[in-house]
């Protein structure tokens, strides 16, 4: 048995190369057997278990030829297919040999009871007659004492499960109050027309110049004591905003001398300087309330170079916004 097994394995081996015409016979095969059935798919009585068993007996025999992926994936699918097939039919079977005659446990029943001659006697010699029984009981406690031998349980008083008439509950309806808004407290949202809105000038750009003349003014000069105003952080952190786009546009110019970070202002290269090998440099400058207070103590910054500026103000229609 381990040697079957062992050449079994090897021929389940996948082989690339494999004939194609082989490959297409295997393919053919199995689409002609999945047909077959799939054909009886809607009455599944049309076909015998018989011929079920031949078809899937067929694919295992078609199943040593196959050698790749593919033929494998229509091997799995026409077991399916026959699978679900044979599941149907063994839905639809009916057995009416076991099937239990009312009629024929009556008669026994009372045959039972009432004596083996009781059906003849009941019955008349003349179709004709008239019905002569005479109305003997039946004997209920030889039937009792026959069901007792097979149980050893008392017999007592039994209830019905459930009630006797059901009655339907209807959901009663819930009206729910409607909720009235009292008007009093209904509130018109402002209408603003486009004349109402106050259009303020650009800052951003009004603030780059100031700080270019500045920066012009001040000559090479210490970033930090620049830009940073020692009575509002806030202003610090616009400052550098502004400042920004200044060394993007190439107006200023940020370098080390003697480890201090210095500012300065200068002209702005054209494209030849560019074609010339000049390359922009980006740097990410991280300046937060602690770096604040540590520039304004190393640097001992009193006073802001950069004016202080007010608090903008928008005006939407009748009121102000800071």
């Amino acid at each position: 048995m381990p040697d079957v097994n062992m050449d079994s394995n090897e021929d389940m081996v996948f082989d690339p190369d494999q004939d194609p015409e082989e490959k297409r016979a295997v393919r053919q095969n199995y689409r002609s057997l999945a047909k077959k059935i799939e054909e009886h798919q809607g009455n599944p009585n049309d076909i015998l278990a018989e011929d079920l068993l031949s078809q899937v007996q067929q694919a295992d025999q078609l199943f040593s030829r196959v050698k790749g992926p593919q033929e494998a994936t229509l091997d799995s699918h026409l077991l399916l297919v026959a699978s679900n097939m044979g599941a149907q039919k063994a839905r639809a079977m009916k057995s009416g040999s076991g099937a239990f005659d009312v009629d024929d446990f009556v008669s026994k029943l009372v045959s039972f009871m009432a004596g083996p001659n009781a059906l003849e006697d009941a019955l008349p010699d003349d179709s004709d007659a008239e019905d002569t029984n005479d109305g003997s009981p039946l004997d209920w406690d030889r039937i009792g004492r026959k069901a007792m031998a097979k149980s050893r349980r008392v017999p007592v008083m039994g209830f019905m499960l459930g009630p006797l008439s059901i009655e339907q509950k209807k959901r009663a309806a819930v009206k729910r109050a409607k909720l009235e808004k009292n008007k009093e407290d209904m509130r018109k949202p402002q209408e603003l027309k486009e004349e109402d809105i106050t259009r303020s000038q650009n800052e951003t750009t009004k603030n780059v110049a100031i700080l270019e003349a500045m920066l012009g003014e001040c000559g090479p000069i210490n970033i930090f004591k620049f830009v940073v105003n020692p009575n509002d952080f806030a202003q610090s952190v616009e400052n550098i905003f502004y400042l920004s786009f200044l060394i993007r546009d190439g107006k200023a110019a940020l370098d080390l001398q003697n480890g201090e970070p210095i500012i300065y202002g200068c002209e702005e290269p054209s494209d030849a300087d560019y074609v010339g090998g000049l390359k922009k440099r980006q740097i990410v400058l991280e300046f937060d309330m602690a770096t604040w207070k540590r520039a304004i103590e190393v640097f001992d910054i009193t006073e802001t170079l950069i004016p202080q500026r007010p608090p903008s103000e928008t005006r939407l229609g009748d009121k102000w916004y800071g």
